[in-house]
Formats: structure tokens, C-alpha cells, sequence
């Protein structure tokens, strides 16, 4: 893939000598090329023309109020890059680094939630350009037969017992997402993917990066993103906590919104364990994926079902 990006170093203004380094691979490859970091998107999984939307939502939220993210920066051919069927896309480096499970969150969740709200409030006042093509983050392409990241089916280590416990818990699930429903006071053009690795943290600052998979969600999904891989943390009731009081302080938050947390909690959870599945080629997978963490989401499961993960409510 290095051959990829050394051949897309031209169309940035970069020198063919530029050093490469790869820094992450997860849904996609991230490479930093000089002073620029480049994204090379996974085959077959973002169309152009949802990629060059990311990029026009992200332009959008350039210097707002209260609000950091990461800059797309554009090459010579357009703000998505082709070589050989590929798509790679630009930004400006963010100085900082990575929030990790281990610093202390609580601080960081109430900032958090004010960016989310932030977020969400630029997306419900904005009307989104022709040919503005994103996808969906509901109960079809979540928990259906054919989702986005792949069925939970594939969990690795997942026996009978197993698939029976989450079928179950899924089922009831969907019957709740489903009354809860899709319209515009719930449900919008959100992150959907605001975990720790997304956040950059300088100072007293936070920003939000890689908005590969922004799409159209439930607004609280974003709480639930935010949580991933740190669901049985102890600090976890705290820190919804601490997100709530955050975004309160920009935006309303629904009573029907909070009560929806813990359910798009499991609802992540069970994305995640099918997309751990799916990718199992990503750093990602390979230090957090496995039978534990699909034994972690069973245990989840059975307290949803037992009491619908109370003490994840706000």
C-alpha cells in the first residue's frame, strides 16, 4: 500500500522522496507524508461520492465557535485522489495525542459532549448540498441481514448458547430502536464514530478527527461511539455523566434521548463485535478483538435483557 501513497504524493505537492510512515490500520490506512497525513480507504467499502461528502461536511465545520476538527486538505485533482481504483484523501496533522482508556476521562467527557453538541446543532441548521450521499446507522443496516460491518453471526468464539442469548437480546433491541424511531428530533447526520482514538487532546484542548464513518444516526449514538472498547469500565456511569452535563450546556437534551443511552450502548457493542469479526486485519482487531471481547458482549446481552442496563442511565 506504501506504493499507493508514494504515487499520490505528487498530486499533494509533496516530493517523491517524501518520508512515509504508517500510522494506523484500522477501517482504513493512515499515513503521515511529510507535514500531511493521508487516508487510504479500504476497497469497496466508501463510494467517491461519500467520501467527497465527508470532506464537505468536515469544510462546513471548519472554525465554528467551540468547535475543533480535523481539516481536509485537497489534492491537485479534487479532495478525493484515484490511483488505481483507490481513494485517498488529506488533512492537516493535529498537534497532541490520542485520548487513551487511561487518562483520566472524566475530565474530558463534559468538553466532549459540548463538541458533540456542537456538532449536532451545525447539522440540523444546515441543508446539505446536492448530492450529499452518506450512510445510515439504524436498525437494518446495524442489526440486519446484510449490515454495514458484518452480522454478530461471525463473532469469533461465539457457540450456541451464545447465538441464542444474542439473538434474543438483538431482537428486543430492534423492537426498542424501532419504537423509538428515525425522525429529525432523534435521529441526523451525526460522527458515529467518537471513540477514545478519534479525539486528540493538546493542552486543554480537544479535537475531533476522522469523520470516515459520519452518517445518519440517532444523535445519542454519538455517547454510545464515544464508549467503545471502555463499556465495562467502572467509570462508565460517570462519565455519561459528565457527557450529559456537557452537551446540556449547548443543546437540549431530550428525556427520551437519555433514556435511549443504554440501549445504544449494547447497540455498539454488537456492532463492534461483528466489525472486530470483519477486520480482523486492523491493529484494532488484533488488540482488542477475540473471544473475551465477544464473552464481554454476551455479558452485556443478558443484562440487557435482565434489567436493560440501568446503571447506564443518566
Amino acid at each position: 500500500m506504501s506504493d499507493l501513497i508514494a504515487r499520490a504524493l505528487p498530486s499533494y505537492g509533496l516530493p517523491p522522496d517524501t518520508p512515509l510512515t504508517l500510522l494506523n490500520r484500522s477501517e482504513n490506512e493512515t499515513w503521515r507524508a511529510g507535514d500531511l497525513i493521508l487516508r487510504l480507504h479500504r476497497h469497496g467499502y466508501h463510494t467517491k461520492a461519500e467520501i467527497a461528502s465527508e470532506l464537505v461536511w468536515l469544510t462546513a465545520l471548519q472554525d465554528l465557535p467551540g468547535l475543533r476538527v480535523v481539516r481536509p486538505v485537497a489534492g491537485k485533482t479534487g479532495p478525493v485522489t484515484e490511483i488505481d481504483g483507490r481513494f485517498i484523501v488529506g488533512f492537516a496533522p493535529i498537534a497532541g495525542q490520542e485520548l487513551q482508556p487511561g487518562d483520566d476521562l472524566s475530565r474530558w467527557f463534559g468538553p466532549l459532549g459540548e463538541i458533540t453538541a456542537r456538532l449536532h446543532l451545525q447539522a440540523r441548521g444546515w441543508t446539505l448540498p446536492p448530492g450529499f450521499t452518506r450512510k445510515r446507522w439504524d436498525v437494518d443496516t446495524i442489526l440486519g441481514p446484510d449490515p454495514h460491518w458484518g452480522h454478530w453471526l461471525q463473532a469469533r468464539g461465539l457457540d450456541e448458547a451464545g447465538g441464542t442469548l444474542l439473538a434474543r437480546a438483538t431482537g428486543a433491541l430492534a423492537a426498542k430502536l424501532t419504537a423509538y424511531g428515525t425522525g429529525p428530533e432523534a435521529f441526523g447526520l451525526i460522527h458515529a464514530d467518537l471513540r477514545l482514538a478519534n479525539l486528540m487532546v493538546s493542552g486543554d484542548t480537544l479535537t475531533a478527527i476522522d469523520f470516515d464513518d459520519c452518517g445518519f444516526g440517532w444523535w445519542a449514538y454519538d455517547l454510545a461511539a464515544a464508549l467503545s472498547f471502555i463499556e465495562t469500565d467502572p467509570r462508565l456511569p460517570d462519565l455519561i455523566a459528565c457527557w450529559c452535563e456537557g452537551y446540556s450546556r449547548v443543546a437540549p437534551l431530550r428525556a427520551e434521548d437519555r433514556a435511549m443511552i443504554p440501549a445504544l450502548i449494547f447497540l455498539r457493542r454488537v456492532l463492534l463485535t461483528a466489525w472486530l469479526a470483519t477486520r480482523a486485519d486492523s491493529d484494532t482487531a488484533e488488540a482488542l478483538g477475540g473471544p473475551a471481547y465477544t464473552s464481554g458482549t454476551l455479558a452485556l446481552a443478558d443484562r440487557f435483557l435482565t434489567d436493560g442496563l440501568a446503571d447506564f442511565r443518566p
